[in-house]
C-alpha cells in the first residue's frame, strides 16, 4: 500500500474511533467535504476543496468543473426519504466526483452515513464483490437499478458493528486498488 493510501486508511479509522464521524453534515457537500478532509489532510495541499479541474476515468468524463458548485447545490436538494433516493444521490455525486482524487473512498462514507441516519442501515462492504460493484457503478449514470440492487442485497442493521465499519472501510481501499497486506 502506498504511504498515503496507508496514512489515508488510518485517518479513516480514526474518523469512527474518534467519534469524530457524529459531527460530519449528513447528506450535504460540506459534510462529503469534511470527511474528504478528514481522510486526506495533510496528504494532499487540496483535501476538502472542490475540484477547479476536468477530470476523466477512463472514457468517461466526470461534471465539468465549471458547473459544479451549482451541482452539487442541486444533489445536495435531492431526497434522501428511501433507499432508492439515496442511491440516486449516491449516483449523481460520483457523477459530480467533485475532488481531484479520493471520491470513491470518501463517498461510501458519506452513503452509509445518510443510509444510517435515514434508514438504520448501512451497506456491508466486505460482502460487495469488487468488480461486480466497479461494473454496476460504471453502468450507474444510465441506469442505476444494478447498483441499488448489489447494494440492497448487502444491507445490514448492525450500524455500530465496529468490524462491519472497519472491514467496509478496508474493502473500500481495496476498490481503489490498494491492499492492507502491502504494508506487511
Amino acid at each position: 500500500m502506498r504511504n498515503i493510501d496507508k496514512n489515508s486508511l488510518e485517518n479513516a479509522y480514526r474518523l469512527f474511533d474518534s467519534g469524530d464521524i457524529e459531527k460530519i453534515e449528513i447528506g450535504t457537500t460540506k459534510g462529503l467535504q469534511q470527511i474528504h478532509r478528514y481522510l486526506f489532510d495533510e496528504l494532499f495541499d487540496y483535501a476538502g476543496a472542490i475540484r477547479t479541474k476536468n477530470i476523466s476515468k477512463g472514457s468517461f468524463r466526470f461534471a465539468n468543473s465549471l458547473y459544479l458548485k451549482e451541482i452539487l447545490v442541486k444533489i445536495e436538494q435531492m431526497p434522501e426519504n428511501s433507499f432508492e433516493e439515496i442511491v440516486s444521490k449516491y449516483v449523481e455525486m460520483n457523477i459530480a466526483h467533485p475532488f481531484m482524487e479520493g471520491n470513491g473512498r470518501t463517498m461510501r462514507i458519506w452513503l452509509d452515513m445518510i443510509l444510517k441516519a435515514r434508514l438504520k442501515q448501512v451497506v456491508n462492504w466486505q460482502c460487495v464483490d469488487k468488480e461486480l460493484y466497479l461494473q454496476a457503478m460504471e453502468r450507474s449514470p444510465v441506469n442505476d437499478l444494478e447498483i441499488r440492487t448489489l447494494l440492497q442485497s448487502n444491507l445490514t442493521n448492525e450500524i455500530n458493528n465496529r468490524e462491519i465499519i472497519f472491514k467496509g472501510i478496508e474493502q473500500s481501499y481495496y476498490y481503489e486498488g490498494y491492499k492492507k497486506e502491502d504494508d506487511e
